[in-house]
């Protein structure tokens, strides 16, 4: 579970690094917002390709192989994008991280962490894995960020932060290699057919999850404008900026393990809906509040109370596969699906992010887009009511199809092993 964390902390941040450096990376690159949001939508388009086939390829392969090569290509990569190449030459990298950050690692790393826990404990398991996640990126960040200021907050500065992470990604790998074991961390390696694969597209529960994880997401990369709407709307600096965006994740261990526990006690698509509600309140707050410095307080409250709600989101809504009965034999299957869905922010939020910045009025830009992310938070909060109606019981038609082959993929792994 540490060296889960670690890779599922570290992993994202060469991807994601404009969630903290936006400005810098912005100007280091000679980008315009519309450019910048491009390189994400092609990292975005390339994970959800690689989504569904990479949960096919959970459920066949070790997570010691798949996670490895995530890490050190990733980090391997990250080195050349330390030089800044050209806009051309960047959207293929970000295109190779959508490769190594999905293909290979995601479904691996939750089929992973649904093998570490009990059926009753689902919630507690993925809240510690985000929470560990967490604290692997408030500690790294943290540091690198300090270097960055040190080294004046300038391009070559920005260089040495990516540097860092790319060489702590490609030390995990080396971690990775050497703690995972090829036959226990996946629990069992299944056949998965186009039989099993369309039950699975059949299953309304799935469809569902799937619309949940697309509206939290959708809000997390919300989260990723609180450090341009400090320093453009509230007139903080580059700094300023940079420590909001390292500050929120302060918060996200404690909100995803008091989510994944709480989830645990009251049910996970209750605490899924609470947190939703929450979201809209929140984004609802930074639509109406003026750009007034003055007014900086009610930015930093109001930032870590969306930012607790976002992050409780992610600590448990990968608990929903149990709470909506799918077995675990098709859980790296079910990954792929709900996540080539759910993860589809990564292609339109940062384009439609750099349109809506680009286009409005300076007075009306980070408005239109919050309450863009209003909207989707509405959706969200639907969608978690319907998962707990379509739940998998017994005497569904749907579970009855999924349990059959989880079962019998049981009994020939349990005849293999004899």
């Amino acid at each position: 579970m540490a060296c889960l964390c670690l890779s599922g902390g570290l992993i994202y941040l060469l991807p994601f690094l404009r969630e903290v450096y936006y400005i810098p990376l912005q100007e280091a690159l000679h980008l315009s917002n519309t450019q910048l949001g491009f390189l994400m939508s092609t990292f975005g388009a390339t994970a959800m390709i690689c989504y569904f086939p990479g949960g096919w390829l959970a459920d066949r392969l070790s997570p010691r192989k798949l996670i490895a090569f995530s890490m050190v290509a990733t980090g391997v990569t990250g080195l050349y994008f330390a030089t800044f190449p050209s806009y051309i030459l960047s959207i293929a990298v970000h295109a190779f991280w959508g490769v190594s950050c999905t293909l290979t690692f995601w479904a691996a790393m939750i089929k992973a962490t649904r093998n570490w826990a009990l059926p009753g404990q689902q919630g507690r398991a993925f809240g510690i894995l985000e929470g560990g996640r967490g604290i692997a990126e408030i500690a790294s960040s943290t540091a690198f960020l300090a270097v960055f200021a040190m080294l004046g907050s300038g391009h070559l500065a920005l260089s040495w932060v990516i540097v860092l992470f790319s060489i702590s990604n490609m030390l995990i790998g080396v971690m990775a290699w050497f703690t995972f074991e090829d036959d226990t961390a996946e629990g069992g390696r299944f056949n998965i057919g186009l039989a099993e694969i369309r039950n699975v597209l059949r299953t309304p529960v799935v469809w569902w999850i799937s619309l949940v994880i697309l509206s939290a997401y959708s809000a997390y990369w919300g989260s990723f404008y609180f450090t341009p709407y400090a320093t453009e709307v509230f007139l903080m600096s580059v700094v300023f900026g940079g420590v909001i965006g390292v500050g929120k994740m302060w918060v996200k261990p404690l909100a995803a393990l008091g989510a994944g526990f709480l989830a645990d006690k009251i049910g996970v698509s209750k605490t899924v809906s609470w947190s939703f509600a929450v979201l809209i309140f929140s984004f609802s707050v930074f639509i109406f509040t003026p750009g007034n410095p003055d007014l900086v307080v009610l930015l930093v409250v109001n930032t870590a109370v969306a930012s607790l709600a976002i992050f409780a989101l992610r600590g448990v809504y990968f608990a929903l596969l149990e709470e909506g009965g799918l077995p675990f034999a098709l859980t790296g299957t079910v990954t792929g699906i709900v996540s080539m869905v759910g993860f589809t922010p990564d292609v339109f939020m940062p384009l439609a992010g750099g349109i809506i910045l680009d286009s409005l009025p300076d007075d009306l830009r980070y408005r239109g887009l919050f309450a863009f992310i209003a909207v989707l938070c509405f959706v969200g909060l639907f969608a978690s009511f319907m998962v707990k109606r379509n739940a998998l019981s017994p005497g569904d038609s749907n579970y009855e199809r999924l349990i059959l082959f989880s079962q019998s993929q049981r009994q020939s792994t349990k005849s293999r092993s004899v």
